[in-house]
């Protein structure tokens, strides 16, 4: 159990390792419909600063308005970063960040846990470099669910209203922003890059930072399939999907495996404690899971797949992707088929590939190689794309 506990870890399914569980929800998290309609996508419903100085500068909790998956108005959560000193003449630049996977119950959002601050990859780097930075937890994390799990559009909508509401914090101007994140984060800031240039045309976007991405679900999904590890992330969309967009589970999943797969939703993927329930419903998936042979080619899963897999951003979107090779979750073949079919649509794209590097480390050792990416961009250096 103990080997297999090891590679749940190596494969990414937990946000990060530590040994404090999550904190407490409160009645922060939760609004008023009528609170939330009242007001435009990105606009503060409410904040609190933490009595917390991460890096000598504040934290804050948010809850911000975004848009739903039926273009219903919600309440979405996260945090800001903010350095310490003054702001600069311009206003702050900003960093939005999108975690990977840590469940799909409000329970499980990152600003709930007590370890939230430490879940930021290359935060301190970047509060000392002048960014303030946003954490979204994603719609129906925090607030209440379900979460919409790997809907790009979802989660590309709550990282730029994460902009927008962090502006707004500091007093309604920000000089520029990027967008940075790791696996499922990597789908939702790929989606962020999409949907800028309509959706938040106020943002000033430089460029997309994506370790480890979700990018081409099909590909991913089947490739997973033969571990523990690829069911539980299958199992969590499934249940997902099932819920956000009455896909019909029941009719894919055996009906001996339907109570794991319940189960299974209910749990974080965020400490070392939550490894054990993981393991345990992993190996009984193994014994038994779908009823099919091939998800990914029966509907109605894989329209949501497709419409879930982010093509090539436009030519004017710097992107930077960065791929261990010793990644295991989201493989390196992945990537580089994403990557590839963007350098033919002509997307201003590179790749990097970190070697020895695995799924749960990519956007840790993949940081400083985003943060000097954004810094040259700022300097006025083109996005230089290595496409061959």
């Amino acid at each position: 159990m103990l080997r297999s506990l090891a590679v749940l870890m190596a494969s990414g399914l937990i946000l990060a390792a530590s040994c404090f569980g999550a904190a407490s929800q409160t009645a922060f998290y939760t609004a008023d419909p009528a609170a939330i309609a009242n007001g435009k996508p990105g606009s503060l419903i409410r904040n609190e600063k933490i009595d917390v100085s991460p890096y000598g500068g504040s934290k804050y909790r948010v809850l911000y308005r975004s848009v739903g998956v039926k273009g219903e108005p919600i309440a979405v959560s996260g945090m800001i970063f903010v350095p310490g000193g003054d702001e600069p003449a311009g206003g702050w630049p900003i960093v939005a960040w999108a975690h990977p996977t840590s469940g799909l119950v409000p329970k499980c959002a990152p600003s709930v846990a007590g370890f939230g601050t430490d879940q930021v990859q290359g935060l301190e780097a970047l509060m000392q470099e002048g960014y303030v930075v946003t954490a979204t937890d994603y719609p129906g994390l925090g607030t209440p669910g379900p979460q919409p799990f790997l809907v790009g559009e979802s989660e590309g909508r709550a990282v730029l209203d994460s902009i927008r509401a962090a502006r707004e914090l500091m007093g309604g101007t920000s000089a520029y922003a990027a967008v940075w994140g790791h696996s499922q984060g990597g789908q939702a800031v790929l989606f962020a890059g999409k949907l800028a240039p309509d959706y938040a045309p106020d943002v000033k976007l430089l460029g997309v930072g994506a370790a480890a991405p979700a990018t081409i679900l099909a590909q991913l999904l089947r490739d997973d399939l033969n571990t523990g590890g690829g069911k539980n992330l299958l199992a969590m969309t499934l249940y997902s999907w099932n819920e956000v967009f009455d896909a019909p589970i029941t009719q894919v999943v055996e009906p001996k495996a339907m109570p794991v797969v319940d189960a299974l939703a209910q749990v974080c993927l965020e400490t070392i404690e939550d490894l054990p329930a993981r393991y345990i419903d992993g190996e009984e998936l193994m014994q038994g899971f779908l009823s099919v042979d091939d998800i990914t080619a029966l509907e109605p899963w894989k329209g949501l797949m497709d419409t879930n897999t982010i093509g090539p951003l436009h030519k004017g979107m710097p992107v930077l992707l960065l791929q261990g090779d010793k990644d295991q979750t989201v493989p390196e073949s992945v990537t580089a088929s994403y990557f590839a079919e963007s350098c033919k649509a002509g997307s201003n794209v590179s790749m990097q590939v970190m070697p020895g590097v695995d799924h749960m480390t990519a956007a840790k050792e993949g940081a400083p190689h985003f943060i000097q990416w954004l810094g040259d961009l700022v300097a006025g250096t083109p996005a230089a794309s290595n496409c061959r």
